[in-house]
C-alpha cells in the first residue's frame, strides 16, 4: 500500500470505531463491559499490563517499555508495581503526582512520551475504549450523570463506583438541553490525543510574570457575556486549560518545579479531592493522572523550601538512574543514532560498545567489598559470569551503591561527541578508537565536569581502551583461526583422543611407531589453561567433555567443533597463541608476500561477510591488531 491508501485506511479504520448514543443505550454497554467505566490511573495500568510482561531472575519486565527504555527494568518495575498498579485499585497513591527525579537524557521525558503515546493507541481499542459526553469540552465521564443519592443504588447494580460531580456546563445542558432527562444525554466514544487536547495535556512554565493561571483551568470567554448576561454562567466560560483538557487521560508537567507557587496550589485540591477551581464556579472534578518530572538538584532545593509542604506531602518520587548495563547503553546509541542523520554511516563492531564502557564507569560507584574492582562490577552488573562471585555478591553489590546510577556521563554526550567524530573524519566509517578519541577530546569542553572527575574520567578511557584491545585482539583471533579451520579441527580431535585415553585410564598408539604411550598430558594442559581451568579442576572438565561426547554418541550425533562452547574458545586461544607470530608478520608487514597477503584478503573478507565490518574498518582493526602483537 502506498502512503495515502495507509491514511485512506486509518481515517475508515477510526471511522468504524466511532460510537454515539443515549446515556440509556450506554449504560446497556456498561453491563456487558464495565471496564469502560475505569479510572484514568486503572487505564494506565491496564494499557501497560496489555502489553505483557516477562520474568528473568525474579525481576518482571513489562513489554510496553521494552522498545524504547533501556536498562531500567528495575526502576520501570518498581514505578509499576508501587504506583500505577495501587493506584489502578484507587489505593491512597493515586491521589499523589507521580514525580520522575533522575539526570538529564535518562529517560524520564521519554517514558512520559511512551505513556502518552501509548494511551493515544490503546484508547483506539476495545479495552481502552473511552466514552464521554457529547459535546463536553472536558470530555466529562457519563456516570457523573447519575445523581448523587442513587450511586449506592448503582454500585449494587452495576459493581461501579462513581467519584466526582456533574460540571457546572453539563449541569446547565442538562437542564436546558434534555430538560433533565439523563437518559436521553448523547454519549460519544472518543479517542485520546495530544495534538487535539483531548485526554493528554502539556504544560510548561514561562516567565512567571506574564504566566497565566487560565493557561491551567480555562477563562473567561469576554465576548459572549453580552449573550449569556452572566460571567458566572459556564457557557461564558472556555473550559480550555490544560487541566481541562486532560481529563479523563493524563496530564505532563513539564519542569513542575519551577513553576510559580500559585500554579501549585491547584494541584493540592485536584490531587487529594480530584477536583479544582475555576472561573466564579463549583468545584470542577477531574479525573487524571499527573506526571511531571525534574532533576535531582532542582528536586533537593524544592523540598527545603518549607512553602511546598504540603504539596510535597502529596508527591510520589520515582527515582530513575542512569542505566548501569553495558550491553543496554548500546542499544541505547543505536536507538539514538537511527533517529538520526547518521545512519548512512559505517559504525564499525564495537565502536558503541567502547563508549558504552566508558559511560558506565563513569556512574558507577568504586566498590566496597573486597577482591571487586569496578570493572569486575560493571561486568557483573551487565549479567557476565565473574570467577568467584556470584547472584549474592551482585546483590550486595547494588545494596552498597543506593544512589548509583545518578550522576556521570549522559547518552547525549556520547552521542554529540560521535557526531564530532563523524564530521571530523569526514570518511563515513568510524572506529572505537575515533569514539574514545573523541570522548576524551570532549572532556576539555564540558563545562560541567570538575577537575576531579575529569581525571577520573580519563582513567575510565583508558579502561575502556584495554577493554577494546582484548576484543580487538579476539576478533581477529577468530577471523584467523576460521581461515585455520582444518588445523583447529585437527588439534580439538587429538584433544579428543586424549582425554577419552586420559578418563578410561587406556594407553595411546603412536600413529608412526605404534608403540604405546600415555596421554599427552603437556597438550591437555596447554588447550585447558587457555580458559582458566585449574590443575585441580583439569579431571571435572575432561569427564564433562566425555560425558558430552558420549551423549552425542547414544544419539548417533557427530561431535563437531562448535558442540562445547568453552572448548571451541580454549581451541581457538591456543591455536590463536600458536599463530601469533603468523599474525604480527601478516598484520604488520608492509610488502607482504603472496601468501600472507591472501590470508589477509581471507580475514578481510571474513570480517566483512560474518562480524559486521566493511573494508575500511577491517583492515583498521588488522593494522591495530598488528601493532598491539609488536608491542
Amino acid at each position: 500500500m502506498d502512503i495515502l491508501s495507509k491514511v485512506k485506511s486509518y481515517r475508515e479504520e477510526e471511522n468504524q470505531l466511532k460510537w454515539e448514543g443515549t446515556f440509556e443505550e450506554f449504560l446497556d454497554m456498561l453491563k456487558e463491559r464495565p471496564e469502560i467505566a475505569q479510572t484514568a490511573h486503572s487505564r494506565v495500568y491496564s494499557m501497560i499490563k496489555s502489553s505483557g510482561l516477562t520474568e528473568r531472575n525474579g525481576q518482571r519486565m513489562y513489554h510496553f517499555f521494552g522498545k524504547e527504555i533501556f536498562g531500567l527494568e528495575a526502576s520501570l518495575e518498581r514505578l509499576v508495581e508501587e504506583y500505577f498498579h495501587p493506584a489502578a485499585k484507587r489505593l491512597d497513591v493515586r491521589k499523589r503526582i507521580l514525580l520522575l527525579m533522575g539526570p538529564v537524557s535518562g529517560g524520564k521525558s521519554s517514558i512520559v512520551t511512551l505513556l502518552k503515546r501509548g494511551l493515544e493507541q490503546y484508547s483506539r481499542t476495545d479495552e481502552g475504549a473511552v466514552y464521554a459526553i457529547k459535546g463536553c469540552p472536558m470530555h466529562e465521564d457519563p456516570l457523573h450523570l447519575i445523581p448523587h443519592h442513587l450511586r449506592e443504588d448503582f454500585a449494587e447494580e452495576y459493581g461501579i463506583r462513581i467519584e466526582g460531580s456533574l460540571s457546572p456546563l453539563n449541569t446547565m445542558r442538562l437542564e436546558k438541553e434534555y430538560e433533565g432527562r439523563i437518559e436521553n444525554v448523547l454519549i460519544e466514544r472518543i479517542f485520546f490525543s495530544e495534538d487535539k487536547r483531548v485526554g493528554i495535556g502539556t504544560f510548561t512554565p514561562s516567565d512567571p510574570k506574564s504566566q497565566d493561571i487560565a493557561d491551567l483551568t480555562g477563562s473567561i470567554d469576554f465576548s459572549t457575556i453580552a449573550e449569556f448576561g452572566s460571567e458566572s454562567d459556564p457557557r461564558a466560560y472556555r473550559f480550555d486549560g490544560e487541566l481541562n483538557k486532560a481529563n479523563r487521560g493524563i496530564m505532563e508537567f513539564q519542569e513542575m518545579l519551577k513553576l510559580d507557587e500559585k500554579f501549585l496550589w491547584h494541584l493540592l485540591s485536584l490531587t487529594q479531592e480530584g477536583n479544582f477551581k475555576a472561573g466564579r464556579f463549583a468545584l470542577i472534578s477531574a479525573d487524571e493522572l499527573i506526571v511531571a518530572h525534574t532533576n535531582e538538584t532542582e528536586y533537593r532545593s524544592f523540598i527545603s523550601n518549607k512553602k511546598n509542604e504540603a504539596l510535597h506531602s502529596r508527591i510520589i518520587v520515582m527515582p530513575i538512574p542512569y542505566n548501569l548495563k553495558v550491553s543496554q547503553e548500546e542499544r541505547i546509541y543505536e536507538k539514538m543514532i537511527k533517529e538520526s542523520d547518521m545512519t548512512h554511516v559505517h559504525i564499525a563492531p564495537h565502536a558503541l560498545r567502547a563508549a558504552a564502557i566508558f559511560s558506565i564507569l563513569t556512574r558507577l560507584e568504586v566498590p566496597k567489598k573486597q577482591g571487586v574492582d569496578i570493572v569486575k562490577k560493571m561486568r557483573l552488573y551487565d549479567g557476565e559470569s565473574v570467577e568467584g562471585f556470584n547472584e549474592i555478591d551482585l546483590e550486595e553489590l547494588k545494596k552498597e551503591s543506593l544512589n548509583e546510577g545518578m550522576h556521570g556521563i549522559d547518552p547525549r554526550y556520547v552521542i554529540n561527541r560521535i557526531s564530532s567524530a563523524i564530521i571530523r573524519k569526514e570518511i563515513p566509517s568510524i572506529n572505537a578508537l575515533d569514539v574514545l578519541r573523541a570522548l576524551k577530546e570532549g572532556l576539555d569542553q564540558h563545562a560541567s565536569i570538575s577537575q576531579e572527575d575529569r581525571e577520573k574520567y580519563m582513567n575510565y578511557i583508558a579502561i575502556a581502551r584495554k577493554e577494546y584491545d582484548e576484543i580487538a585482539k579476539k576478533e581477529v583471533q577468530k577471523a584467523f583461526v576460521y581461515s585455520y579451520e582444518e588445523s583447529a579441527i585437527t588439534l580439538m580431535n587429538n584433544y579428543l583422543d586424549n582425554v577419552e585415553a586420559f578418563c578410561n585410564k587406556n594407553k595411546m598408539r603412536d600413529p608412526l611407531t605404534g608403540e604405546e604411550m600415555n596421554p599427552d598430558e603437556k597438550l591437555m594442559r596447554s588447550i585447558e589453561e587457555q580458559i582458566g581451568i585449574s590443575e585441580n579442576a583439569k579431571k571435572a572438565f575432561r569427564e564433562e567433555i566425555l560425558i558430552r561426547l558420549s551423549a552425542y554418541a547414544r544419539k548417533g550425533k557427530r561431535f563437531e567443533y562448535n558442540s562445547h562452547e568453552r572448548l571451541r574458545e580454549a581451541i581457538q586461544k591456543k591455536l590463536f597463541a600458536d599463530l601469533k607470530d603468523v599474525v604480527k608478520i601478516t598484520t604488520s608487514s608492509q610488502t607482504p608476500d603472496e601468501t600472507h597477503l591472501k590470508k589477509v584478503n581471507e580475514v578481510i573478507a571474513r570480517l566483512v561477510d560474518e562480524h559486521g565490518y566493511n573494508t575500511t574498518s577491517a583492515n583498521e582493526l588488522l593494522r591495530y591488531v598488528g601493532s598491539l602483537l609488536n608491542r
